[in-house]
Parts: structure tokens; sequence; C-alpha cells
């Protein structure tokens, strides 16, 4: 059984190889695309999902199980579920329970996303 939050998709006129909008450097983002990636955005700014999130992106077999998460914080194991159904919740990652482990896997178009949104064009040399 997955529990999986429905992605984040944002179209229009206005979009990039990464799926949503300029980077923000170059464009105003859109209120719709706005209000649409806050809520990862925010998501990604408590420390311990930040942690959480690296941990998930970086995994070597592209996904972690949640009993490799949780002993590398000092926090219990409800806190560290909490913060994963955020992460799942704001569309970063995706859940796959097995028997009584849940394994995370980064969303990588959503990753792209936000990572597009935020580059900055380098400069052309004079």
């Amino acid at each position: 059984m997955s529990n999986q939050s429905e992605p984040v998709t944002l179209a229009g006129p206005a979009t990039t190889a990464g799926g949503c909008c300029p980077p923000i450097s170059v464009r105003r983002i859109p209120a719709e695309a706005a209000a649409a990636l806050a809520p990862a955005f925010k998501a990604l700014g408590d420390p311990v999902r930040l942690q959480l999130m690296s941990m998930i992106a970086s995994a070597a077999e592209g996904e972690i199980c949640v009993c490799d998460l949780t002993p590398a914080f000092a926090l219990s194991g409800p806190t560290i579920s909490h913060h994963l159904r955020i992460l799942r919740e704001a569309g970063l990652v995706d859940a796959e329970r097995r028997g009584t482990w849940v394994y995370y896997r980064p969303r990588p178009e959503m990753m792209r996303r936000l990572g597009g949104l935020l580059a900055v064009d380098a400069p052309s040399p004079s």
C-alpha cells in the first residue's frame, strides 16, 4: 500500500523544463504558482525536515527506511513521523509501507521545480 500525496502540478505558458516557472531572478512568480509551491518551501524551513529531506534525497538506493532515519535524531519516533508527514503533504517525498516499515523516496520533479525557481542565471561575460 502506498501513502502518496497528489503531486503539485503547475502548468501554463511560462513553464520551464522544471515544470513550473522561470527563475524568480528572471521574472515574477505568478500568484497561483507561489501558492502551490509555498507549502514545499515552508516544509523545508524546519531544520529537522531539511535534514530528513537531505537524507532521503541522498539515499544510495533511491529510498530510505524510516528505521534508518529515526536514529539520526534525538527525537521520538512520533515526532519524526510528524515531520515526514509534512514532507509528504508538501509533495516533496513519496512513502510506501512494507510490512511494519515505511520507505521514503524523493519526488525529483518537485525538487527540480524548487531548484529551478531559485536558479540564478550567470551574468554574461562582457
